[in-house]
C-alpha cells in the first residue's frame, strides 16, 4: 500500500509540474508577441482552467493562434491529469488511513499483559519511551488529535477517545491488560479513570498521577496501587542531589543505568534510595543487622553521608548513621514500600 501511495504521490506532482511549464512557456510566448505580463497569466488561466471568458486580446496572428492551440491542447491535458492524480491520491490516502486503523484494531485486539497509558503529554510520552526501549507492550490512549499524530509516527499503538469512558478503555482490551498508568494533569480525570478501570479489570496494576498531594487518598481509595506526585517526586530529587551527591549520580537515567534497572525489572527486583531518619530502625545499625531485621526484603547495595561526594559499597558490620543515604535493592514493589522502614 505504501509502494501505491507513492507511486500516486510521483503521479500528483508529476502533474503539477506538468502544468507549471506549460503555463510558464505559455505565459512566456504571448509576451514575446507584446502582450503584458497579466494579460499572459490572464489568458493562460482561464484557458487552462476552461472558463470560456472573452480574450483580452485579439488571437489574430498565426503565432498567437499556434501558442493558444498549443496552450488549450497540452493546458487541459495537463489538467485532466492532474486532477486524476489529486483525487487518486486522496481515494488511496483515506484507503490506507482506513486499513491502518483497521490493522492497528487488530493488533490491539490480540494484545495481552499489556500496559494502558491515558494520556500522551510529556509524562506520558516519556513514559512510552522507557516502555519501547525495554519491549514492553503498550497501548496509549489520547483525544487530542495533535498527540495522536505523533504517536502514530513513532509506530505505537493508539486509541483515540476519552480514557474516561469505559468504551474507550474495552478498545485499548483492558481486561487483558497487566497495568495501566494514568498520567493526565486533571485530578478528577485520574480518579475517574481509575474507577472505571478498575471496575472493568480488579486484578490491574493501576498507577496514578496526582497534581495535588490532597488527591492521593482519593486516588487509593478508588483503586489505584501507586500515586505518584511528580512535583513532590522532583523535590525530593532535588534534595537527593544537593544531600547526596553520589548516590544521586548513581541514580541519574544514564545509559548503562536504565540497562541494568531493565535487567533488575526482568527478575523482580527494583533499585531506591532512602534517607536514614534519626530513631529509625536504620539509624544506629549494622547493614547486617537491617537486613536480617528486614527479614532480608531487600539488600543494602551502597551508603552516603551527608554532604558526601560518593556513595560507598558497606561492609556487613558498616553502621548507618542518622541521615546517611542508603540506596537498596529488593522486590518490585517492596523497595519502595521498604522506604518507611528508614522512617521513624
Amino acid at each position: 500500500m505504501n509502494r501505491v501511495w507513492n507511486s500516486s504521490a510521483r503521479y500528483l506532482i508529476g502533474g503539477v509540474i506538468f502544468v507549471l511549464v506549460v503555463g510558464l512557456f505559455a505565459i512566456g510566448a504571448y509576451m514575446m508577441y507584446g502582450w503584458s505580463l497579466a494579460d499572459s497569466l490572464y489568458m493562460v488561466v482561464i484557458t487552462i482552467f476552461t472558463v470560456g471568458y472573452e480574450e483580452v486580446r485579439p488571437i489574430d496572428t498565426p503565432g498567437l493562434r499556434d501558442v493558444t492551440m498549443m496552450l488549450v491542447v497540452l493546458g487541459c491535458t495537463g489538467m485532466i491529469f492532474l486532477t486524476g492524480a489529486l483525487v487518486q491520491f486522496i481515494t488511496i490516502s483515506e484507503i490506507q488511513k482506513v486499513l491502518g486503523t483497521k490493522r492497528m484494531q487488530n493488533q490491539i485486539a490480540k494484545l495481552s499483559d499489556h500496559v494502558i497509558i491515558c494520556g500522551f503529554g510529556r509524562i506520558g510520552n516519556m513514559l512510552a519511551r522507557e516502555l519501547s526501549a525495554a519491549r514492553v507492550g503498550f497501548i496509549v490512549i489520547e483525544r487530542s488529535e495533535s498527540r495522536l499524530n505523533e504517536a502514530r509516527a513513532l509506530n505505537y499503538l493508539v486509541v483515540e477517545g476519552d480514557a474516561t469512558e469505559e468504551s474507550t478503555l474495552s478498545l485499548a482490551n483492558v481486561g487483558k491488560a497487566r497495568a495501566l498508568a494514568t498520567v493526565l494533569p486533571n485530578d478528577a480525570a485520574n480518579v475517574f479513570i481509575t474507577l472505571s478501570a478498575r471496575s472493568l479489570n480488579r486484578g490491574l496494576m493501576i498507577i496514578a498521577r496526582g497534581e495535588s498531594p490532597s488527591t492521593e487518598s482519593k486516588l487509593l481509595q478508588a483503586g489505584a496501587n501507586e500515586v505518584v506526585l511528580p512535583a513532590h517526586i522532583g523535590a525530593e530529587r532535588v534534595a537527593e542531589m544537593i544531600l547526596y551527591q553520589g548516590t544521586a549520580r548513581i541514580m541519574r537515567r544514564s545509559a548503562t543505568m536504565k540497562q541494568m534497572e531493565h535487567e533488575l525489572h526482568r527478575l523482580g527486583l527494583e533499585i531506591e534510595v532512602v534517607v536514614a531518619a534519626a530513631g529509625s530502625a536504620f539509624a544506629g545499625r549494622s547493614v547486617e543487622e537491617i537486613e536480617q531485621a528486614a527479614e532480608l526484603a531487600f539488600m543494602i547495595v551502597a551508603v552516603e553521608p551527608p554532604g558526601s561526594d560518593a556513595a560507598e559499597r558497606p561492609q556487613p558490620r558498616t553502621i548507618v548513621q542518622p541521615g546517611d543515604g542508603v540506596m537498596i535493592i529488593g522486590r518490585s514493589g517492596r523497595a519502595r514500600a521498604v522506604s518507611g522502614f528508614s522512617q521513624t
